[in-house]
């Protein structure tokens, strides 16, 4: 096979469509017109050992005669048989996934440098003379070994797919192919609907994050960007050894956040465990969330930006590696909100196939509070009670107030971004719109048309309610007073807590943490746990969800920590410590950053295979000879230890508690939330 059939001549393709021109070195991009392209990495989440390992390429299988001309159409070459021995653990296990995943019908046998290897439990080497003239897979360098989430491109490693009648040039780095910045949609005009990204005989330049959402005094309104990390690029047309995607939706509050966050970067996932991971910017704040009743102007374009991001990938993502039959929602915090919406809503459902909700909020009137900071997740204003909490604040201070709703609508389509999102009030409401949302919370009453009925796992952090409780800027005097602090209760309502005896104070000495510790264990129950715990029991007692799973995280680093609590003493995961809200990113996406003692590792390789077989199958429970095949001996210790992830049946759950090797349990603070009023019927009486 000659060399220019597997490269992209791209010199006259130079206009970039957010980005600069690209040099001329740079226009000579790789592409799949000819051949798949998989990158194989042996990746056991210890970014500080990625430095002792190295990865390869598998092209598609040609004759003996065209395997170096293949690899050099990457700027590679053919793999020595001295990288294989070097690294013979990793290539074993990474060969023989190949096999065992039947996407090679070759008896594991591929071209190398001056012969051919075999992975059959070891390495096998045999000379070329002995295969004459059979076409094997090519095994070829893979000389882009920078890892980390900020690696960009380098000399030769760029790639260029065609999908919907435009050209991506990304790249690869040591773990996955990436493309980043792509435009799924068109800029969006203020308060209007998203539209599909509309262009088309385009050359993208995918190989930088495009730019955030205005939020916090940067960003734009020209944000509706994706990015993908993918182990495997099919050659173009092909429909072959697609892989299961799962569809990322950031968290932030809704006013903050973006798909380019490093703690959920793809990559390692994409490694690891063989999959397609797409994350997504979407409007935030007043910009993605505005609701003025008697107007078009009905608030969740975020949520429709959502939507439409799935479509293009839907659309798109075959050519990418990624089965578009098989799509995972995942979302944390307001991302989990997402989730929790899209659920629910008319637009999507049947366009993914599980879902997964990491640290959903809900809570509602409790505590003699009017509400609560998590209500709105879970129970949707109307446009109304929307307008009146945030659009009149909104109008006032951008002085916005003078004539009729359509002039002042369009005194503030005049007001900037970075400064409409930064008002002391904004609008961040999931609303009853009527097209993307049509009914008050998800019904889980009985099994419905109106929600998904698919697999779903949700989950918490152990404290998750740590990092949305004031901890006192000075010592209290009782713990009634910490209550209230904390809290933000009355004197009553503390004392009701206190006589109520289901959340015992526990004295170390230090009075204002002690009662601070009852008052994130409320929190957590009020604002996250219970709603969560109860959604899962509804959905699995009525039939609304085909199944569903539940955790809670024992262990973590870092996370949302607004009161600067810190982490365990002498940062010994052993001590006591507050698992924030948050941090259990490094644990789904594989990216820890710091790794405390070897069960912090172990973790993470077990949490990510969880989620990464949820995503696959619909099932957290790894497969026995998946996990043997991939030498993945540290998570099946665990699950041969821990047994099987059950499903969420009955008034016991179960759930996961997530360590090493973690444990199996029941409900967590069952009567504390019936107690707070939100009891596992919950939902089952209507959410109310």
């Amino acid at each position: 096979m000659a060399l220019t059939a597997f490269v992209a001549i791209t010199a006259s393709l130079v206009a970039f469509t957010h980005s600069t021109p690209l040099s001329l070195r740079d226009a000579t991009n790789v592409s799949n017109a000819q051949t798949s392209l998989t990158l194989i990495y042996q990746n056991n989440l210890n970014g500080s050992d990625d430095k002792n390992h190295v990865g390869a390429l598998i092209l598609d299988a040609v004759s003996q005669a065209n395997a170096a001309s293949a690899c050099a159409s990457l700027n590679e070459k053919l793999l020595p048989k001295s990288t294989l021995q070097k690294y013979k653990i990793d290539f074993v296990y990474a060969l023989s996934y190949q096999d065992y995943a039947e996407y090679f019908n070759t008896s594991s046998s591929f071209y190398i440098d001056n012969g051919v290897v075999t992975a059959d439990g070891q390495l096998n080497f045999a000379s070329t003379s002995a295969h004459g003239k059979q076409k094997l897979p090519v095994l070829c360098t893979q000389s882009a070994n920078n890892g980390t989430p900020s690696a960009g491109p380098v000399t030769g490693s760029q790639i260029t797919v065609a999908s919907g009648g435009n050209n991506f040039v990304g790249y690869r780095n040591q773990k996955s192919f990436r493309f980043l910045g792509i435009p799924y949609a068109d800029t969006p005009q203020r308060w209007k609907y998203s539209s599909l990204y509309s262009k088309k005989g385009q050359t993208i330049k995918a190989t930088a994050y495009g730019s955030q959402c205005a939020q916090g005094g940067s960003g734009s309104e020209d944000c509706l960007f994706l990015n993908i990390q993918t182990p495997y690029v099919p050659q173009a047309g092909s429909q072959k050894n697609l892989r299961p995607v799962l569809f990322w939706i950031h968290g932030g509050g809704f006013t903050g956040g973006s798909g380019a966050d490093s703690l959920s970067d793809g990559g390692n996932l994409a490694s690891k465990e063989d999959i397609v991971v797409v994350s997504i910017n979407y409007r935030l704040s007043t910009l993605g969330f505005l609701a003025i009743p008697g107007t078009d102007i009905s608030g969740n374009f975020g949520i429709a930006d959502q939507v439409v991001a799935l479509d293009w990938v839907i659309a798109n993502i075959a050519s990418f590696g990624g089965d578009p039959r098989q799509i995972t929602i995942m979302g944390g915090s307001a991302g989990a909100g997402s989730v929790r919406t899209l659920l629910g809503s008319p637009q999507v459902i049947g366009k993914y196939q599980g879902a997964v909700a990491v640290s959903n909020l809900g809570g509602g009137v409790t505590l003699g509070l009017n509400g609560d900071y998590g209500t709105t997740y879970s129970a949707y204003y109307t446009v109304n009670q929307s307008y009146s909490v945030a659009g009149s604040q909104i109008f006032s201070a951008a002085s916005c107030t003078s004539g009729d709703l359509s002039a002042q609508i369009a005194c503030l389509k005049q007001v900037p971004a970075l400064q409409l999102v930064s008002y002391p009030t904004v609008a961040r409401y999931v609303v009853q719109d009527g097209k993307y949302v049509n009914t008050p919370n998800l019904i889980l009453s009985t099994r419905n048309a109106s929600t998904a009925h698919i697999p779903v796992i949700f989950g918490t952090t152990r404290n998750d309610g740590a990092s949305f409780s004031t901890y006192p800027k000075t010592p209290i005097s009782s713990h009634l007073q910490g209550l209230q602090v904390a809290l933000g209760i009355n004197s009553a309502w503390a004392q009701r807590v206190i006589d109520s005896k289901l959340f015992p104070f526990y004295d170390t000495g230090n009075l204002t943490l002690d009662s601070f510790n009852v008052s994130q264990r409320i929190a957590t129950d009020k604002t996250f746990r219970c709603i969560d715990q109860a959604t899962v029991y509804a959905g699995s007692s009525t039939g609304a969800f085909e199944k569903a799973y539940y955790y809670q995280f024992e262990r973590t680093i870092n996370g949302y920590d607004p009161n600067n609590l810190g982490g365990p003493a002498n940062n010994d995961p052993r001590s006591p410590y507050f698992r924030f809200h948050g941090a259990e990113l490094p644990w789904i996406f594989g990216t820890l950053g710091q790794i405390r003692e070897p069960a912090d590792l172990y973790s993470v390789q077990l949490v990510s295979s969880y989620f990464a077989s949820f995503v696959k199958t619909g099932s957290p429970n790894p497969d026995p000879e998946y996990l043997r095949v991939r030498g993945y001996d540290r998570v099946a210790e665990a699950v041969r230890k821990t047994g099987s992830w059950g499903v969420v049946k009955g008034e016991r759950g179960e759930i996961r508690l997530f360590d090493y090797p973690g444990a199996r349990s029941g409900f967590v603070d069952v009567e504390q939330c019936k107690w707070l009023g939100y009891g596992l019927d919950y939902y089952l009486k209507g959410g109310k």
